[in-house]
């Protein structure tokens, strides 16, 4: 078990100094010599950067490990790890278990249990295995040691949170001795806790399933996904050495940081999302992936970001992200129209999936690194820069998309707060809020737009617990908003591309963050409580938040978006989500669960409201009222009046919408309807009739125009029409001199070029027209050249009788003879000019 003892030839820094002493105290051998049937075990948590691998294998050195077993959860990780052990001083046989080709891992490699254990069995006092997680699933190393493979002097576990809690049932083999047996294990990571946000994607307020249970101090912090309890008799050990985020900040050792959220109100991507299936066309993806184009180029350019990596969800969106974003930030330099353009001159936009090879990778990631490819410099990444992963060269990472573990978010933020040793950069977490129709920036407390800037500090708080949970505490206005980034000089932590109220902040991180669903849960109750003791039951409408100033509700609850909540608990009542208990709770308050019940309860509160500020209820069909698309219900409810039998309006619901207006539904277009009532309200308001485009433009609908054209399509309106514009708002019909001249028919056409033919023909003797010719008849100009030659081109198709007329005035044809007046079709056609 004595291995030789090496001098490395990189210096450690004084934190892994004190790290790696740390380690061998714990795992050193007791005086007795006799190690417990577990073997030694102890937790390293170092923050993101910091050097763990150095750390890593300095400790195997000094504890005289001969032989290592080194596990990692990536194949990028490994090829990564066994680079820098070597260049840590690690020397002698090196094999690594995974598929990866010897030249990309940089060491032979094997997935053969029986390759393994002929490697381990060969008298070599020094041995380092790198393996993937994987190779534990598939049993490679657990069936090396059956097939004789001696057990290890030391198994370092990189990233060792993967193998804790849920997500490492799969991996749990390796705290296991007598499958994998080693003298000592230490397991390294920089986020020991990860905790799952309490609200699942794409919805606000209420739990997909039951949390599990949690110890009591955990209680109320969301679901705990992977946790490596500071426990001698557990399975990872005590700890023996804590490097936190705030400290290794505070050290230079990490990259100062700050999150900046950045609103984005696209309208093509809010048009989008009203006229289609929300978040599953190919309109609404597309519109989406441009919106976050532009935000991110415009982000680059006003933070100064030089190097980002954009994170994606699905391969075909980072590739397309990618390969458009040079032509975004070129149309962007062009518009700009400041004398220097802000908008960088060259941009590099790769990306990365798990499916490119590792030299691929190695060389993508050269290129993003290199400051001379580009002026600003994008790299997407899907699932494959996680763990431990080396970006030191980034200064900025975007969020094009959210999705995904917790885990792997929590990773994700790692990435940008790697730092060079006296490099000084503060690294900025991107998060883009696409805002939905109705949705603004002061709705972020239920908005689901802000459900990404949620997840992302909470995966942030796996890192840096008490700055996230500063944010809570609100400051005073005008001063900063929450913790302070971690160095003189630096900016706020969390900022934002437009203005926060700072009570508001300190809202949305404690219900959204901090406390995202049992806080929320609590408060929609007690509302709900309040609501139906006023009113005696939950038909709460849509819009209808809490009043601010009334003594008899429960302190903390003005502004509640009460309506919304409801609204919330009732879809995921719906999916069977809720739970007995609180479904009994709400059951007690006279909850009423019949969506189609109380859909159009909610549906007509925001027609009132839309109309109360409109005028009218004759919405355009994208209309919305605080995202409720109004201009879809009042549409469907139109239908729905003018179907008879199933699915027809009630005479209840119809008497509703005409009490807000009494022409909602007309027998005409709405839009015919809507002009009308704009131009009778201009009217009443003193104004004078419009009669041209242009003249009075109201609620987007010039009325001019819409005059102009009443007047000239006056024939085509239906007797009710007329009567109102006419007795209503005193418009008449165009006069004759008013209309524009009618174009003539086919027929009229012919008679009118052939009474020209006739009379150049009576006047020059012949009728060989020159091609520029215009004949005047009867005040008339005819361009009778160009009909001749166009009737000779056409002679095949000319009717007998045509063709006839043609001849008897002495028509030149394509052929010698010219046809006669009673010659058939065919024969007209094939005569030729003489």
């Amino acid at each position: 078990m004595v291995g030789v003892r090496y001098v490395a030839r990189q210096e450690l820094r004084p934190h892994q100094r004190e790290a790696v002493d740390a380690v061998v105290r714990a795992l050193d051998l007791p005086s007795t010599g006799r190690v417990p049937e577990r073997g030694l075990r102890t937790q390293v948590i170092m923050a993101t950067g910091s050097g763990k691998s150095l750390v890593a294998v300095r400790s195997a050195e000094e504890l005289r490990a001969g032989r290592v077993l080194v596990l990692v959860p990536s194949l990028d990780l490994l090829a990564q790890t066994t680079a820098v052990w070597r260049e840590g001083g690690r020397t002698g046989r090196a094999l690594a278990v995974c598929s990866m080709r010897p030249e990309d891992a940089g060491v032979p490699t094997t997935t053969d249990a029986g390759v393994l254990a002929r490697w381990g069995a060969a008298p070599a006092q020094r041995l380092t295995v790198y393996a993937t997680y994987a190779s534990l699933g598939l049993g490679t190393i657990e069936g090396a040691h059956r097939a004789g493979l001696p057990g290890w002097d030391l198994i370092v576990v990189d990233e060792a949170h993967r193998t804790s809690g849920r997500i490492g049932k799969p991996w749990a083999v390796v705290h296991d001795n007598a499958r994998i047996p080693s003298v000592r294990r230490l397991y390294m990571t920089a986020t020991p806790r990860v905790w799952r946000d309490g609200e699942p994607p794409g919805e606000l307020l209420p739990p997909e399933r039951p949390p599990i249970p949690a110890r009591r101090e955990e209680r109320g912090r969301g679901e705990l996904v992977a946790s490596m309890e500071d426990d001698a008799d557990g399975p990872f050990g005590a700890r023996c050495h804590t490097l936190t985020l705030s400290e290794a900040i505070d050290r230079g050792i990490c990259a100062p940081y700050r999150v900046v959220c950045v609103d984005v109100s696209d309208p093509d991507f809010q048009s989008a999302v009203l006229l289609g299936p929300e978040g599953r066309s190919d309109a609404v993806r597309g519109a989406r992936l441009a919106a976050l184009q532009a935000a991110l180029v415009k982000a680059a350019a006003d933070q100064g970001f030089r190097r980002t990596l954009v994170f994606h969800h699905l391969t075909k969106e980072a590739e397309a992200f990618a390969a458009g974003l040079p032509a975004v930030a070129a149309r962007l330099r062009q518009a700009s129209r400041t004398p220097r353009p802000v908008y960088p001159r060259t941009v590099w936009a790769e990306w990365l999936c798990g499916q490119h090879t590792a030299p691929h990778r190695r060389r993508v990631l050269d290129a993003f690194a290199d400051g001379r490819v580009a002026d600003k410099a994008f790299l997407g990444s899907v699932r494959v820069l996680g763990e431990g992963v080396d970006t030191k060269e980034c200064d900025s990472v975007f969020w094009a998309d959210v999705r995904g573990s917790m885990p792997d978010l929590v990773q994700a933020v790692g990435r940008a707060l790697r730092i060079r040793p006296g490099e000084g950069k503060v690294a900025s977490l991107v998060v883009p809020v696409l805002l939905g129709p109705g949705e603004t920036p002061e709705t972020m407390l239920t908005s689901r737009a802000y459900g990404d800037l949620a997840r992302l500090l909470e995966a942030l708080r796996a890192h840096d617990t008490r700055l996230v949970e500063a944010l809570a505490q609100p400051q005073a206005p005008g001063g900063r908003t929450g913790s302070q980034a971690h160095r003189p000089g630096a900016e706020a932590l969390l900022s934002f591309s437009t203005p926060r109220d700072p009570a508001l902040l300190a809202a949305f991180i404690r219900l959204r963050v901090l406390n995202p669903e049992h806080e929320q849960w609590r408060r929609g109750v007690e509302a709900a409580r309040a609501y139906a003791a006023e009113h005696g039951d939950l038909k709460v409408p849509f819009a209808y938040k809490v009043p601010a100033g009334d003594a008899r509700r429960p302190a903390g609850l003005a502004r509640f978006p009460l309506g919304q909540w409801i609204a919330d608990v009732r879809r995921t009542h719906r999916r069977g989500a809720l739970g007995r208990e609180r479904t009994a709770q709400l059951d007690g308050l006279g909850m009423v669960w019949s969506h189609f019940d109380v859909a159009f309860e909610e549906g007509l509160a925001a027609a009132r409201a839309w109309a109360a500020e409109h005028g009218h209820l004759l919405p355009p069909v994208d209309a919305t009222w605080r995202g409720v698309a109004v201009g879809v219900w009042v549409k469907n409810n139109r239908a729905a009046a003018r179907r008879e039998g199933p699915g027809a309006l009630s005479q209840e619901r119809r008497e509703a919408l005409e009490e807000i207006d009494a022409s909602w539904c007309p027998a005409w277009d709405i839009s015919w309807q809507r002009a009308f009532h704009l131009t009778r309200v201009h009217l009443d308001a003193g104004g004078r009739l419009p009669l041209g485009p242009g003249e009075v433009v109201a609620q987007g609908e010039d009325l001019g125009l819409w005059v102009r054209g009443q007047r000239l399509s006056w024939d085509r309106l239906s007797w009710a029409q007329r009567w109102l514009l006419e007795h209503t708002l005193g418009v008449t019909p165009a006069s004759e001199a008013e209309r524009p001249r009618q174009r003539l028919s086919h027929a009229a056409a012919w008679a009118a070029h052939l009474a020209a033919a006739r009379q150049f023909h009576h006047r020059e003797r012949h009728l060989r027209v020159p091609r520029t010719h215009v004949e005047r008849v009867e005040g008339r100009e005819v361009r009778l050249g160009s009909w001749i030659a166009n009737q000779r081109a056409r002679a095949a198709s000319l009717s007998p009788e045509r063709a006839a007329d043609l001849t008897a005035l002495g028509m030149v044809w394509s052929a010698p003879s010219s046809p006669s007046a009673s010659a058939s079709a065919s024969a007209s056609a094939s005569a030729s000019p003489s």
